[in-house]
């Protein structure tokens, strides 16, 4: 029993990580995504496609036989091989627009969030300059060093404005 506690153990863990969460919510929409794409190319890419014949794709074909035959009434396939390519490209425009739409409106937008963040956070977590009073005091012991000649200045440190030169 104890080897199915950790199996079902094991599932749990699986069905909770985050990424079948966001696949299952991806599948979701995607589902509902379908009828939007469905309707653009019914609605826009069809008619645009029928100026140059029939509106619907599917009646695109090519007959890879001599004898092809199309029974008048129902418009079935009597005789003959018939490649159907028009549904092919209707497939095809449907993948291409879902795949667009799904870049341009979903993925393009959360990439330029999260490099917005990973900015952000690269901004925070980098280290702080000197601060203006650090700033002054190291002028202030630059100008003192300067005006006394004293070759006795204190050794350069990061975000120091310069060192001290002397000419003897």
């Amino acid at each position: 029993m104890s080897e199915s506690k950790g199996v079902l153990q094991g599932f749990k863990e699986f069905l909770m990580r985050g990424n079948v969460i966001e696949l299952a919510v991806a599948v979701v929409v995607g589902a509902a995504f379908t009828n939007i794409v469905n309707a653009v190319v019914k609605g826009i890419i069809n008619p645009i496609v029928g100026a140059l014949g029939s509106q619907n794709l599917d009646h695109y074909q090519a007959c890879l036989t001599a004898t092809c035959a199309k029974d008048p009434k129902t418009g079935a396939f009597t005789d003959g091989i018939y490649i159907l390519w028009g549904s092919v490209l209707s497939a095809a425009l449907t993948f291409l627009i879902t795949a667009a739409v799904v870049y341009f409106l979903m993925i393009l937008p959360i990439n330029k969030w999260k490099d917005r963040q990973a900015a952000r956070q690269a901004l925070e977590a980098a280290p702080a300059g000197p601060t203006e009073i650090e700033l002054l005091t190291e002028i202030r012991d630059a100008l003192i060093a300067q005006r006394t000649g004293s070759p006795s200045m204190p050794a350069a440190t990061p975000g120091t404005i310069g060192t001290q030169k002397t000419y003897e």
